[in-house]
């Protein structure tokens, strides 16, 4: 009987949907990644990121910042200088993303990306 099978899809848990919907996007851990170590300026935080461009890190720090994740503070200076923060939202994510970088290094082969010295 057709109709009474089970159905063998099982949906995807919310949680890590919600968690992917944000981080599955290119940029975005290492944008957190660079952030958990201080809060940096836009101009620093885009060297530290090579290849992203200023219009897709201020996406990213917006989606960030509509998450919760990260503030953006302005110093009126002069200069007017921009700094990003994590929340302490944000900084919960460090335990995870940590387990992540560890997991990739025993388990994603590949370059450090440090280039070797002789």
């Amino acid at each position: 009987m057709e109709g009474s099978r089970e159905n063998p899809c099982k949906p995807a848990d919310v949680g890590m949907m919600r968690v992917f919907e944000l981080f599955g996007k290119r940029w975005t851990g290492l944008i957190v990644s660079v952030l958990m170590q201080r809060a940096v300026h836009f101009a620093e935080l885009r060297r530290a990121i090579p290849g992203i461009s200023e219009r897709m890190l201020s996406d990213r720090l917006t989606e960030l910042g509509g998450a919760g994740l990260v503030v953006r503070e302005v110093d009126e200076g002069p200069p007017l200088r921009v700094a990003y923060r994590l929340t302490e939202a944000g900084e919960a994510m460090e335990p995870a993303l940590e387990e992540l970088g560890r997991w990739a290094e025993k388990h994603l082969p590949g370059e450090s990306g440090c280039p070797k010295t002789d």
